[in-house]
């Protein structure tokens, strides 16, 4: 498993974590930078997932 898909899954999180505190004190911002870290956290995990898929057809040849 590559390392982006562990640090991606763990920035998910931690949006959903920021934005739903966010949304709890009104805080529009820190609501949207939660959905903002969420985002990079999925593309940042479709990256590793890639990568993975890379590394299981080169191992294949």
């Amino acid at each position: 498993m590559d390392k982006d898909r562990i640090v991606g899954s763990a920035k998910v999180v931690a949006g959903k974590a920021k934005a739903a505190v966010g949304s709890v004190i009104g805080d529009a911002k820190m609501e949207a930078e939660g959905k903002a870290e969420q985002v990079e956290g999925r593309v940042q995990n479709a990256v590793g997932s890639a990568k993975d898929k890379v590394r299981e057809v080169v191992k294949g040849k």
